[in-house]
């Protein structure tokens, strides 16, 4: 380990979350695994969110946990303020309404990094669940057991929330992308990952939420954009097209997930 006081730092960015930070932060504070620092990141909420969070982590006493609530510039400008804030030898952004999967998922990673001598990036899978926390479906692109740089050539094949990154590799976010800083961001730590380890299991629940259809085009153009600069013209036409029949299938889950989520396959 580096001269860094923990191994995570776990990042929470919110805004007008109250009906969702509960979830988010009792399944960070609920971690059986405690060498971790906790940054919640609030964008200045009107509605409780920072209030609802500390009143949670007051009820632990053997967690460096840190609330800011100040306005910021989206929310890739709140998570550079995360990442200015971290100690932690490794990052993880958990946001509000997303959460760890199980008690023991730092655990899991923890001997993940420590049985592969450190590695840049540690991953795994990821669901999706309702507000509730229920599932509803995993996620519509599969983690993969290998993971390079090309891999992102395909796409964000790897959740941001289930994407785990040494910090000494780590960069700040692109904020001229509004919507798509983070695939930019995660191929930017792969650049600068000698190594990465796949964990075999399910890490994050990851909130559903739906995504109006003029942010959805912004987004497709902005990852057109970060795909051309890191992989080249000719291979990110290449690659939307071969994403038309995936994004089809995307859109059928999502149909079937906000109109009528119980009918979903497990």
């Amino acid at each position: 380990m580096s001269g860094r006081s923990t191994i995570f730092s776990i990042i929470t960015v919110s805004y007008n979350a109250v009906g969702d930070i509960e979830r988010t932060v009792r399944s960070v504070m609920e971690q059986d695994f405690r060498d971790f620092e906790y940054l919640i990141i609030d964008g200045a909420s009107k509605d409780g969110t920072p209030k609802k969070a500390a009143e949670i982590t007051g009820r632990y006493d053997d967690i460096n946990v840190t609330i800011i609530s100040e306005p910021d510039s989206g929310i890739y400008d709140a998570m550079n303020k995360g990442l200015d804030l971290a100690a932690g030898e490794y990052l993880i952004f958990l946001n509000a309404g997303d959460a760890f999967h199980d008690t023991d998922t730092l655990s899991v990673l923890s001997r993940a990094i420590e049985s592969n001598n450190l590695p840049g990036i540690v991953y795994g899978q990821t669901d999706i669940v309702d507000k509730d926390g229920n599932r509803l479906a995993g996620r519509h692109l599969t983690a993969p057991p290998q993971l390079t740089l090309s891999s992102f050539s395909k796409g964000m094949l790897v959740c941001h929330q289930a994407f785990v990154v040494l910090a000494r590799i780590a960069s700040q976010f692109n904020t001229s992308y509004r919507f798509s800083a983070d695939y930019d961001w995660c191929i930017r730590c792969l650049q600068h990952s000698r190594h990465n380890v796949y964990v075999d299991r399910t890490l994050v629940d990851y909130l559903a939420e739906g995504t109006t259809t003029a942010n959805r085009r912004a987004s497709l153009i902005e990852r057109f954009s970060i795909m051309t600069c890191y992989y080249g013209l000719p291979l990110a036409i290449l690659r939307h097209l071969q994403f038309i029949p995936r994004f089809i299938r995307r859109r059928k889950l999502e149909k079937q997930i906000f109109n009528n989520p119980h009918n979903i396959k497990q």
